[in-house]
């Protein structure tokens, strides 16, 4: 890894494992220092333990609105700026729309939604006050299609691409701020695991095409890479999961068609109680 980002002031939320824990290594190696958030302040303190730089360890809950204001404070004044904001934090569904209970679409909403633009807003005029800087919004392939059992996770990551677009539309000729929208497949991390069944509880169990997705240390590869680059969005994915992706911006009534079939498969073994 070279030391392109010598020097960087990164904050990462989601910073405890999967692709935030990556990302917090891959831009240490390249020689940034790291601002590592999360709520786990044990796992924060395990990752920045293993990264060579120097880290402040700031945990927060994102949808705390009340705190938010006094961590964007702590943050900008650790070294005086923030360069680089990635909005990682974030939680996923497997359930029907059919059987999700509305708190389950409100709880999805405010943590993968509203919480990153908040944050985002308030970071905002810092950032502009410092010359620029560059956002990163995490989102999905999900963001960008119409995936079975995540009605709620696709309503909250299609919403963050549209409030990502809109911001660099605003901000990066006149701010220098950049924008870089995310869209991951399959990443090798807790993520299924993680997710909210219909009726809110945790999942506890992960999915094939999750275990035998990519490892989280490439997805933050190609990620820095964008960043570098100032690529306005970038797909993370392989196979069938990217090939539907671009479906849905050259032929997307063959998109709708093959997402239909597969969402009535999948829907019929969940009415069975197969959640496989």
């Amino acid at each position: 890894m070279t030391n392109s980002f010598s020097g960087k002031i990164v904050w990462i939320t989601g910073a405890s494992s999967g692709i935030g824990e990556a990302l917090a290594k891959a831009f240490a190696a390249a020689g940034a220092h790291i601002i590592l958030s999360g709520r786990r302040t044990e796992a924060l303190e395990q990752v920045a333990a293993d990264i060579k730089t120097d880290t402040l360890i700031l945990p927060f809950e994102t949808t705390d609105y009340d705190v938010l204001p006094a961590k964007i404070e702590e943050a900008c004044n650790w070294k005086g700026r923030v360069d680089i904001l990635v909005n990682n934090a974030g939680i996923s569904q497997r359930s029907l729309a059919l059987d999700t209970h509305p708190d389950v679409h409100h709880k999805i909403i405010n943590v993968d939604l509203l919480a990153p633009i908040w944050l985002t807003q308030l970071l905002l005029p810092h950032m502009i006050a410092a010359g620029g800087g560059h956002i990163v919004g995490i989102s999905s392939v999900a963001g960008r299609v119409g995936v079975p059992l995540r009605t709620a996770y696709c309503a909250a990551k299609h919403g963050l691409i549209g409030y990502m677009d809109a911001l660099r539309a605003e901000t990066e000729k006149l701010h220098n701020v950049h924008v870089t929208n995310i869209l991951p497949g399959s990443i090798r991390t807790n993520v299924s695991r993680n997710a909210l069944t219909k009726d809110g509880d945790s999942r506890g169990k992960s999915d094939a095409v999750i275990d035998n997705g990519m490892e989280p240390a490439e997805c933050a590869r190609q990620i820095l890479d964008a960043v570098t680059n100032n690529v306005p969005e970038l797909i993370i994915a392989e196979g069938m999961e990217l090939n539907i992706a671009e479906l849905r911006q050259s032929d997307p009534e063959k998109c709708f068609a093959m997402t239909a079939a597969m969402g009535a498969q999948i829907a019929e073994k969940y009415e069975a109680g197969d959640d496989d």
